[in-house]
């Protein structure tokens, strides 16, 4: 599975692919925010691609790989600063009809069980 561009600017890897795809991104200059922390944004943008790559896979697996996404909103929860540290994010695909999709995310660093931030999407899903 390829990733959207906008992972190559974060830095952002496929980690694992079993069930929903696991997102790896790393700490660096690209996504520093204030000194020792991860940016909001690129949190926000870890959580996205997340989310986009867990509703293809889920439409693949479907037999629907040609279906158009379209984000309708986001929203984002941060729950704890991200330090200097892989954070990895996955998404999890909660409602998947024929034309809106939902998708819940979630970041980590150590602890899955210990989310950095979260997020629900909502997309609408348009035929080739």
């Amino acid at each position: 599975m390829t990733l959207p561009p906008y992972a190559d600017l974060l830095g952002i890897t496929l980690e694992s692919s079993d069930g929903a795809p696991v997102l790896a991104m790393p700490f660096g200059a690209d996504v520093i925010g204030r000194p020792g922390f991860v940016h909001g944004g690129a949190l926000a943008g870890l959580l996205e691609m997340a989310a986009i790559v867990a509703l293809k896979h889920a439409l693949e697996s479907e037999g629907r790989a040609d279906t158009r996404i379209k984000p309708i909103n986001v929203t984002v929860d941060f729950m704890r600063g991200g330090r200097e540290k892989v954070t990895r994010a996955q998404g999890h695909v909660s409602r998947l009809g024929t034309r809106i999709a939902n998708v819940e995310t979630i970041a980590w660093q150590d602890d899955r069980e210990r989310p950095v931030a979260a997020a629900r999407m909502n997309f609408l899903l348009a035929g080739s």
